[in-house]
């Protein structure tokens, strides 16, 4: 592992995993539940995990900057800036569904050098930092070898989405093609992907403590993470997840409809012995 990330990482590693056995106080219990001014929901374990992780932050690097979805920024001018997610999928952890994470980055000059995901309830930590690998429990993680959609996994967190985000007819040419769609959603479908068990995975509206660990893992583990207009940033405001052998014809056949060849079969409209 690269000398200058491999303490970042360990660090960021047990930060995960602290806070996520706080969240565990919680989990499948009754809990209550606010909502914000997005009207998404937070419960008291957001809270306590993200200030544990600055507490933690506070305590080792006090000169570096933070940002968390539910306690906001400090710091912005550091050079090096913690990113964390105290609960991704927090709709899904209000309902004692296990597939919520953890998500830690470290930016450096705002680039994304180490990604964190942490599944508290599965007992998973998938993490990266940039040039050492990708490690899924400690092991290597890698994308699949898969290179065609007929024998592809797709994931989203919520299918509707496509539609409210003016994205519904790419979903659709999309998941015709693969041969299966399932909704594990939020950070744990990137997980899947960075670990061999999905091709792909879309989310249509990402914040950047959603998105600021998956890029570093999912690359790290030899796959393609960019936004919805194909740009590898870890800030812009959607997210795709691909191995490297579908990542070409996944990000056209969303972006250039009909004009796209599929390597889908049967139903796949853009299948040449469809037509």
């Amino acid at each position: 592992m690269d000398a200058d990330f491999s303490g970042l990482l360990e660090f960021a590693v047990s930060m995960a995993q602290q806070a996520g056995r706080k969240t565990l106080r919680y989990f499948d219990a009754t809990v209550h539940v606010e909502l914000k001014a997005d009207s998404t929901p937070v419960t008291q374990a957001d809270r306590e995990a993200e200030q544990l992780c600055r507490a933690l932050i506070e305590a080792r690097f006090p000169d570096d900057g933070i940002v968390g979805e539910e306690f906001g920024a400090c710091r912005a001018d550091a050079t090096r800036r913690w990113i964390i997610d105290p609960i991704d999928g927090t709709k899904s952890f209000i309902r004692g569904v296990p597939l919520y994470g953890v998500l830690i980055a470290l930016e450096e000059a705002g680039r994304p050098v180490l990604g964190v995901a942490h599944f508290p309830a599965l007992s998973e930590t998938v993490a990266a930092a940039r040039g050492s690998g990708c490690y899924w429990n400690g092991r290597r993680a890698r994308v699949s070898e898969i290179g065609t959609l007929k024998d592809a996994l797709v994931l989203s967190t919520d299918a509707e989405s496509f539609a409210e985000e003016g994205r519904g007819a790419e979903w659709d040419q999309l998941t015709t093609c693969a041969a299966m769609v399932r909704t594990w959603g939020d950070c744990y479908g990137h997980a899947l992907v960075a670990t061999g068990r999905a091709e792909a995975m879309l989310d249509p509206v990402l914040a950047l403590w959603d998105s600021a660990a998956l890029l570093p893992i999912v690359e790290e583990a030899g796959g393609v993470f960019t936004d919805w207009a194909g740009r590898p940033v870890h800030d812009g405001g959607s997210g795709i997840a691909t191995n490297a052998a579908l990542a070409k014809e996944v990000r056209e056949l969303l972006g250039a409809g009909d004009s796209v060849s599929c390597s889908g079969h049967g139903s796949c409209p853009h299948d040449p012995m469809a037509q």
